[in-house]
């Protein structure tokens, strides 16, 4: 039986809440008139299960073919429990898998679509299971969940366009990073001892690099430790809200990446309200789910901005205006949605835009890292190389003269 969080009324006007054990929102209702208490919200506790360590993450890919697939089969006639059970078998994630069979059980149960999907908090985020409320309350399931899943369609498209634009630049690195390591521990120390029974003093560029692989023979495998350490650390402290108040401004301010990271949150913003909006979404709710949807603390922060100003009765362009992420014209194409009754819409076009933007961006930088990428390398390739074969120029001038 599922636990539901309550939140209430009493008969002096007093606030109350809690959680209740039953098996329906009915029975919870029922439950708080018998104590005299008028309910305001009532949603279903979210239950981390289902989930394993490892295969336990879904991709946005697979998650927009289901939804896809989802709508299309309800648009078709078919039953809810019928789709969920053949979806659950055709899926080739078996995470997918063995959440849609608890979410079929828990359908069965007496739950709403919505609140069998808030027992997977995992797979499903608060942007799914309020568009899918509002689809089941408005009687247009199948509609909602076709936005849903252009919408995650389009987000998943763009990830792929930047992982795979940033693919051939990783190569390079990481390949002419293996070179220039082979050669400072395993051919560098050859030249050094050559050199050694010369006995004649070695060019400086020539010490330096003598130097710099009798270091790293040493430090190699411990800098490599605390180079994964300190990334890991520094990872996870980014993820807690201290952390993201102090990187998150760092990394929009950094040159050319600090730009597509804007454009691509602003895109990201721009699109979940959007799709919110327009799926009949509050519109309080939906900028508490796009914020923290938002993916960087300073939009969110600005978003948390604009909501608290539409509680206070004003609009949502002039927040948004006074922060520096936001370009001009995305807030006038915002206040003209506002004023125009068509936000969603807006809010679309702005979208489709900074895509397009995000698309231009990356390939641009593709275009530029590749041959800054060779460049660096090769130059330090070539450091390494000259300064081996600087004291043989030297000794066999000697012999020469």
């Amino acid at each position: 039986m599922p636990t539901f969080v309550w939140k209430g009324r009493t008969a002096s006007g007093a606030s109350a809440s809690g959680e209740l054990a039953a098996g329906s929102q009915a029975d919870v209702v029922a439950a708080l008139r018998q104590k005299k208490i008028i309910p305001t919200s009532i949603k279903i506790k979210e239950e981390k299960k289902g989930i394993t360590l490892f295969g336990g993450r879904v991709s946005t890919r697979a998650l927009g073919v289901f939804t896809r697939q989802f709508s299309t089969m309800l648009n078709a006639g078919l039953p809810l429990l019928s789709c969920l059970e053949i979806l659950a078998k055709q899926t080739e994630s078996p995470a997918l898998r063995r959440v849609l069979v608890e979410v079929r059980g828990d359908v069965e149960g007496g739950l709403s679509l919505a609140d069998a999907l808030r027992r997977q908090p995992r797979i499903f985020n608060n942007l799914y299971v309020n568009m899918v409320e509002s689809g089941e309350t408005g009687g247009a399931l199948d509609v909602i969940l076709s936005r849903l899943a252009t919408y995650l369609e389009k987000s998943a498209a763009l990830m792929r366009k930047i992982r795979g634009a940033m693919i051939y630049p990783i190569i390079i690195s990481l390949v002419a990073i293996g070179a220039i390591a082979v050669m400072l521990l395993f051919v560098i120390p050859i030249f050094a001892k050559m050199f050694a029974g010369v006995g004649a003093e070695l060019p400086a560029m020539t010490q330096f690099v003598i130097g710099l692989s009798n270091l790293l023979k040493v430090w190699a495998i411990p800098l490599l430790i605390m180079l994964i350490a300190g990334f890991t650390i520094l990872r996870r402290w980014h993820k807690t809200e201290s952390g993201a108040k102090v990187m998150d401004p760092l990394l929009l301010k950094m040159p050319v990446f600090g730009d597509l990271m804007k454009k691509q949150s602003i895109a990201r913003f721009s699109r979940t309200l959007s799709t919110l909006l327009g799926s009949g979404v509050a519109i309080i709710d939906a900028l508490e789910i796009t914020a923290k949807s938002a993916g960087n603390w300073v939009i969110e922060d600005a978003v948390l901005k604009a909501r608290t100003s539409i509680k206070g009765g004003e609009n949502i362009a002039d927040p948004l205006s006074k922060t520096a992420v936001f370009p001009p014209m995305v807030t006038q194409m915002i206040a003209i949605g506002e004023a125009s009754g068509g936000l969603d819409e807006m809010l679309s076009k702005v979208a489709d835009f900074y895509d397009a933007e995000v698309d231009q961006a990356v390939e641009n930088l593709t275009s530029a890292l590749e041959p800054v990428i060779m460049v660096f390398l090769g130059g330090i390739v070539g450091f390494l190389v000259i300064s081996m074969y600087l004291p043989i120029f030297q000794l066999a001038g000697t012999i020469t003269e």
